[in-house]
């Protein structure tokens, strides 16, 4: 994580493939899971080395998932999430967001949303809470740009206004999610 304990790319891949196997009801095969996590990240940011190149082997490494090899070989191995590995997803879904604009931070508040219902009621309320307050920070971000840029050219400040609505509704969208 970075100091503020926002996602690095790395650790969005993790939360996705522990998400993914928190999500299964039943084990997942090693090729299944890398396909789940690579569709999901490649539809939220598009194709992107930085997302595809940590190895899902670490989790396994690291005792966040187990391997049955009863079925047969290790192609045929089925993984699932252990007790670490439940605990590192809870902390990584805790991570922070910066901003709700940057495509890293887009990519963190799909996984939010993705697995937000995994979480405890009180976690849960939290980073809702905690959604709420980047997208208000944000708001008032462009809407301070906005005034200061109100007579420039219209294409800009259209763009501004564009802003301001998708901002506006992501913070009502937010709020109903708290209700």
């Amino acid at each position: 994580m970075y100091s503020d304990k926002t996602l690095l790319p790395k650790e969005c891949l993790r939360l996705c493939a522990l998400g993914t196997l928190a999500l299964s009801e039943k084990p997942i095969s090693y090729g299944d899971l890398a396909n789940e996590v690579r569709h999901f990240m490649s539809h939220i940011m598009g194709p992107s080395l930085d997302m595809m190149g940590s190895s899902l082997q670490l989790l396994k490494l690291e005792g966040l998932v187990k391997e049955d090899t009863s079925s047969g070989g290790l192609s045929d191995a089925q993984l699932s999430l252990t007790v670490a590995g439940h605990k590192k997803f809870i902390e990584l879904m805790q991570g922070n967001v910066r901003d709700t604009s940057g495509e890293l931070s887009r990519l963190i508040m799909a996984l939010k949303m993705r697995f937000l219902h995994l979480l405890d009621h009180d976690i849960r309320t939290e980073q809702i809470e905690i959604l709420q307050d980047v997208c208000e920070l944000d708001l008032e971000r462009v809407l301070a740009l906005r005034d200061e840029h109100a007579n420039e050219a219209e294409n800009f400040t259209s763009w501004l206004e564009m802003e301001v609505k998708r901002l506006e509704q992501k913070r009502d969208w937010l709020k109903s999610l708290s209700a």
